[in-house]
């Protein structure tokens, strides 16, 4: 990976509003994210219609898919708390192994108006009948012919079948009236796993320090997340941990106009005689296009950072909020589910794309070398799907993130030295130390002020000048983070300031982490129904090796 790239580092309390401050404090106490789904290799699938929540207290009337019943399994297995309703958006992200032979028996149980449905996988070759070996033989009544593929009529079924040819992310949505079924909601994901990880992937997370990472989570009892130990079959597509993100737009119009037709009486006496009487469908105008809700993995900020299965989003069981220690490798799984471009930004580095829709790009002149391109933005592209490769380690920031305190007499509420030595490898950073709490500091930056001169009438040691805690509107704040630096109780400004001491902190966990925003560069689309903030908005926290991240909800 690239170095930090210095311009994406600004430390948040710069630059943020106050409504967005408020969220920066509140992050601690926000779920994680992982790339939880289903495994098979049998799917049974419905499309049912539901109702999705929003932050703006409205609930948008969508069709997706679902489960028909308990599925096979849950992966990853260290996730316990799941479910998996008759309707969700995105659909039930489907989790299998390359050379498996994949079956998706879907169920159309959406109103009778509605039509038709199907489902498309593209990347494979499907078969709508008898699959044996990588001969299909059609079946006429498997289903009924569509203009793409077999589809399932009201109350009616159809089988897809495919072998998971190769590793990767990739889209699955609506073969049928797909500018008006996917914009419903009828889209999700599938991965396909590498039936032969490298060994070297299999060794105790390798990839930027091998074995280290691994003692690391050992000593702070971190479970594992991840679905498998490479994206690839390929030695360099080892990583640390995985998120998966489905961008979509949603035009509450179109979605207020199916409701209505749904509900018209005039039409349900119609599709109570068949669903091919005259009057019983729907017209519902797909243009023109005017998008309100901008989702990921069908929640807006800030519903998308509450914890994944939460009960409030029956019909809306992924979150997005990534988190990480420094120097791991991060997965990230980018699929467009919608009609309209994203340039989604991740503030903290570049992103190292692996693949396209299962694609390792790899240089022309040695297959063992990856030439995907570093981006600034993961441009979401409508019905692609990107891997790539992330990591934060704090070079180049120029100045101490982990945020120590400058004495040695100052222990952390856990007992731990708040100022451990720090003892630069040949590329610079601490890792011959897994069981420490800078665990893979940039050393050139140990205890160091953020600035020698700060900005503003800052005396010493911190990025920002300090508010009095009496009348800032965002609560209680502390001393001892990487955003205040470690002596904030005596810079505080005003008479009347109090903050907790250093390494004493009252948010949840002891979490003290950088975060940085993660968003998409269109400002319209970090709004929710016109309000800011919003949309495709969530955070990145970088948490220091001593905070456990569970990512079991």
């Amino acid at each position: 990976m690239s170095q930090m790239n210095l311009k994406k580092t600004i430390p948040t309390t710069w630059m943020l509003p106050a409504a967005m401050l408020a969220l920066v404090m509140l992050l601690p106490m926000m779920a994680h994210a992982a790339a939880p789904g289903i495994t098979g290799p049998t799917f049974n699938l419905v499309a049912h219609d539901s109702y999705l929540n929003q932050p703006d207290g409205s609930s948008v009337y969508a069709w997706g898919y679902g489960c028909s019943g308990t599925p096979a399994g849950w992966a990853p297995a260290a996730i316990t708390v799941h479910f998996c309703n008759t309707s969700q958006v995105p659909g039930p992200t489907l989790i299998v192994t390359e050379g498996q032979k994949v079956t998706v028996n879907l169920t159309n149980n959406l109103p009778t108006a509605a039509g038709n449905t199907s489902i498309l996988f593209p990347g494979f070759q499907v078969c709508t009948g008898a699959l044996s070996g990588t001969t299909c033989t059609p079946s006429s009544t498997d289903g009924v012919a569509g203009l793409m593929t077999q589809e399932a009529a009201p109350g009616g079924s159809v089988t897809y079948t495919f072998i998971a040819t190769t590793p990767g992310t990739r889209a699955y949505y609506s073969g049928t009236q797909s500018d008006f079924q996917v914009e419903m909601g009828m889209y999700g994901a599938i991965i396909v796993l590498p039936a032969n990880v490298p060994a070297v992937c299999t060794a105790g997370l390798p990839v930027t320090n091998p074995g280290n990472n691994a003692a690391a989570k050992s000593k702070w009892g971190e479970a594992d997340f991840r679905l498998a130990d490479s994206a690839y079959d390929h030695d360099k597509t080892c990583y640390d941990r995985e998120y998966l993100f489905q961008f979509a737009e949603m035009d509450g119009n179109v979605h207020k106009a199916a409701l209505a037709q749904i509900n018209d009486p005039v039409r349900i006496a119609a599709c109570a005689i068949s669903a091919t009487t005259p009057g019983c469908g729907l017209e519902v105008p797909t243009e023109p296009f005017h998008p309100n809700y901008f989702v990921i993995n069908g929640r807006s900020m800030p519903d998308d950072m509450d914890p994944n299965y939460a009960v409030e989003y029956p019909h809306q069981p992924y979150n997005g909020n990534p988190h990480a220690h420094p120097g791991e490798i991060v997965l990230l799984r980018v699929i467009g589910q919608g009609r309209w471009q994203h340039p989604f930004h991740e503030h903290a580095n570049h992103v190292r794309i692996l693949a396209r829709d299962g694609n390792l790009i790899l240089s022309q002149g040695n297959s063992e070398d990856l030439a995907g391109p570093p981006l600034f933005t993961t441009t979401t592209t409508p019905g692609l799907a990107m891997d790539g490769l992330f990591t934060v380690t704090g070079r180049g920031l120029n100045w101490d993130m982990y945020g120590h305190s400058p004495t040695a007499a100052n222990p952390d509420s856990l007992g731990n030295n708040p100022d451990p030595p720090c003892t630069p490898d040949v590329n610079g950073f601490n890792t011959g130390a897994p069981t420490a709490i800078n665990y893979y500091e940039w050393c050139a930056d140990h205890n160091k002020p953020l600035q020698v001169a700060p900005f503003g009438d800052v005396a010493a040691g911190g990025p920002a000048t300090l508010p009095d805690p009496d009348i800032f509107t965002n609560g209680v704040w502390y001393s001892g983070s990487p955003y205040l630096g470690p002596d904030a109780t005596t810079r505080a400004t005003g008479p009347t300031s109090s903050f907790l001491p250093a390494n004493a902190q009252g948010n949840p966990s002891n979490e003290r982490g950088w975060a940085f925003m993660w968003h998409s560069h269109n400002e319209r689309e970090i709004t929710t129904n016109n309000s800011f903030p919003g949309g495709m908005l969530m955070m990145l926290l970088e948490d220091s090796r001593e905070f456990v991240i569970d990512e079991s909800n």
